[in-house]
């Protein structure tokens, strides 16, 4: 055993290229919508969970295409999935986050994710983690993918 978790998750682009970021609840961080797969449950299964329970957002798994699996953190690799959704498809004030966990000051349930954009690849770094920034300048292109999707 490695030790490395993977965590499964959706780079969702609409049609202008811009991608989906979810604001993570009481940080300073974007992210993309993911999370680790529950045992047993496929990348995909768990990368389209994820997406429901952090966006509200349900998509055709058939939709999505398998981008692989990513070198992440020292910890943790992501394996993701890339969807073009159309602009009338996904609004992002419609989006809501299911997933609650405990307040580290208080245990109040919190959402997980509390806040949705469209991001422009070049303004990524702005919102985005360091290590999610670093992914999309290095390894995956979203301009290379807004290509090709």
């Amino acid at each position: 055993m490695s030790g490395r978790t993977v965590s499964c998750g959706v780079v969702m682009l609409n049609q202008q290229g811009e991608v989906l970021l979810c604001h993570a609840t009481e940080t300073s961080h974007w992210d993309v919508p993911k999370g680790a797969s529950d045992p047993g449950e496929s990348p995909l299964e768990a990368a389209l969970c994820e997406l429901v329970e952090e966006t509200g957002i349900v998509m055709e798994a058939d939709r999505l295409k398998d981008l692989g699996r990513f070198v992440y953190r020292r910890d943790k690799d992501l394996h993701l999935f890339a969807v073009r959704v159309g602009d009338d498809e996904v609004k992002v004030e419609n989006c809501v986050c299911e997933s609650y966990f405990p307040r580290y000051r208080d245990g109040t349930m919190i959402p997980e994710m509390d806040d949705f954009r469209w991001v422009d690849p070049l303004e990524v770094d702005r919102f985005a983690s360091r290590s999610l920034a670093r992914l999309f300048q290095t390894t995956l292109s979203l301009a290379e993918l807004h290509e090709t999707l």
